[in-house]
């Protein structure tokens, strides 16, 4: 099956081996040498997990360049105004975005007709990393099964706070679960994790989804506790919240958040292999690798040929669960 192959496909890019590699091929005379300063378009608000990792990744990728690197929120429509930009940027790799699951499932929903992966280049894969959800340290719910009770008995007034539309990544790792558990949330989209955060720790919604990165420090100091997490093992970082699967509850744990860089169509091959080099170069360093662990993502190496094959996989898994959550025909 197309997302056993996937699952298979992910989780055998991380290793020190394969960041190694990236280093000796970042450390070539030939390698990235931008002209000018470099824009990293991204398609959410600061302060979430893609601004995060965007930051940390910039802040030790300068110096290998040599060149400034300016990070540019610029979210709305799901992700389109960042790939507009990117779209419309010249190729000259002074221009890239990152993107997530969530520019595969836009593609295929909202923004069908609009963008297409053949609109880009997919130059690195850097990040891997599962969806937990989570609730104030106030609630009353304490596990999956405690909110797919409260949904069963409140007719499923239960408010699930994600990042995107109906169709984006988390929303998708909800309706999976709804169908694993024969009940019904209500999806309440939001700009940023933060936003999400915000509106969980006030009391307006009742759970929260997001990745860990940016709610970890919130864990850390008790405002926040886990309910679950959709993978396949626990988190080094908050080792007490069980896998979904743990609780009894049979979702597909190939269904994985990515975050990877890419830019617009027409980047020669060269510069796209030599930036993928760069940025695993980066990845290498004591500073990306201590926020990595902490936030609970695995590296990936791949570069621009891996990655768009990866980003086609991707996007059959991403169009399979999208049927199979009904949102598409």
């Amino acid at each position: 099956m197309a997302i056993t192959h996937l699952k298979k496909l992910a989780l055998g890019v991380a290793g020190a081996a394969a960041l190694t590699l990236g280093i000796a091929q970042g450390a070539m005379a030939d390698g990235w040498a931008p002209e000018g300063p470099v824009n990293m378009i991204l398609h959410t608000k600061p302060g979430g997990g893609v601004d995060v990792y965007s930051r940390t990744l910039v802040k030790e990728l300068e110096p290998i360049i040599g060149q400034t690197i300016v990070v540019v929120n610029a979210p709305g429509g799901g992700g389109a105004t960042q790939m507009a930009k990117i779209r419309a940027a010249k190729p000259d790799g002074l221009t890239l975005g990152v993107n997530t699951v969530t520019h595969l499932t836009g593609m295929q929903t909202n923004l069908r007709g609009t963008f297409s992966p053949d609109d880009f280049e997919w130059v690195a894969l850097s990040q891997i990393d599962p969806i937990l959800f989570f609730v104030s340290k106030d609630s009353e719910l304490n596990s999956i099964t405690d909110m797919v009770e409260l949904a069963k008995s409140n007719g499923g007034e239960v408010n699930i706070a994600g990042f995107g539309p109906v169709g984006s990544m988390q929303n998708i790792g909800m309706s999976m679960l709804e169908k694993a558990a024969g009940v019904k949330f209500n999806w309440v989209a939001h700009r940023s994790t933060p936003d999400i955060i915000a509106a969980v720790l006030g009391g307006h919604m009742d759970v929260g989804v997001a990745n860990l990165g940016p709610a970890l420090e919130f864990f850390e100091a008790g405002r926040l506790k886990g309910l679950g997490v959709l993978g396949d093992n626990r988190l080094s970082t908050l080792p007490d919240m069980q896998t979904f699967g743990e609780q009894g509850y049979d979702v597909d744990t190939s269904w994985l958040q990515i975050r990877g860089v890419f830019g617009p169509k027409g980047m020669p091959m060269e510069l796209q292999q030599q930036i993928a080099d760069a940025i695993h170069k980066a990845m290498a360093s004591d500073s990306y690798q201590t926020y990595a662990r902490a936030a609970g993502v695995q590296d990936s190496d791949y570069g621009p040929k891996e990655y768009s094959a990866f980003i086609k996989q991707m996007s059959t898994v991403a169009e399979e669960q999208l049927k199979a959550a009904g949102i598409i025909n």
